[in-house]
């Protein structure tokens, strides 16, 4: 299973690529905005920085919500850097997009998928990523996992490309299910991915070595 980082800030993208185990990044505006970025300019210099970072895959969203506008700015992201992957959002003018996109070559991440029905209609139109949204799911008294248990069965049994990247994940506990479902990829906040270096036996087994290697070992 990918892990991807579900941020724009650099120092955590940084942070994580240090830990050797990160394969990519995905984005949206209201993360963008966390960052204060003004000014296409500046936004559009900001995805280089991030693509500069990690080898691999960068997720960059279009605002448009109509096919022309989607294409334009599509275009216009998917010629910074070989590492992007345009999001498109799961509406009828994205499926065109999506679809459009594929035929030219440029990776798609379709976004906001709450359903296994809209999961395959992405992968039909040729996404190469689908982005279910669990958290969100789970605000609203949903099982968003579950929705990766429905997704992934279907994507194996017709043998869909398309990966399955759970999104709008909020706990470490979310990626260890979501790896147990079956997900290709997960993005998350760095602190979920820290979050599995936990566990209170190698807190306590590590004080133990140190304890014993500095009271006869290391003891001068």
């Amino acid at each position: 299973m990918k892990f991807f980082i579900d941020t724009a800030n650099l120092e955590q993208i940084k942070e994580a690529q240090s830990l050797g185990v990160l394969d990519g990044v995905t984005t949206n505006p209201s993360l963008v905005a966390k960052e204060g970025i003004e000014g296409r300019e500046n936004l559009l210099k900001h995805y280089v920085k991030i693509c500069n970072i990690v080898d691999g895959d960068v997720s960059a969203e279009v605002i448009s919500t109509d096919f022309e506008g989607m294409i334009k700015e599509a275009e216009e992201l998917a010629a910074l850097h070989s590492n992007i992957v345009v999001k498109v959002p799961i509406i009828k003018e994205g499926l065109k997009a999506i679809k459009y996109l594929n035929d030219k070559g440029i990776k798609t991440n379709c976004t906001l998928i709450f359903s296994p029905g809209q999961a395959l209609l992405a992968a039909k139109a040729g996404a190469t990523y689908v982005s279910p949204f669990l958290g969100r799911l789970d605000d609203i008294a949903s099982d968003g996992v579950d929705l990766i248990h429905r997704i992934v069965p279907i994507f194996r049994f017709y043998g869909y490309e398309t990966q399955v990247l759970a999104a709008s994940i909020r706990s470490t506990q979310h990626i260890i299910q979501c790896a147990e479902a079956g997900a290709d990829v997960i993005t998350s906040p760095l602190d979920s991915i820290l979050g599995l270096l936990k566990h209170p036996l190698t807190d306590l087994g590590l004080e133990k070595f140190l304890l014993d290697y500095n009271s006869t070992v290391g003891k001068k």
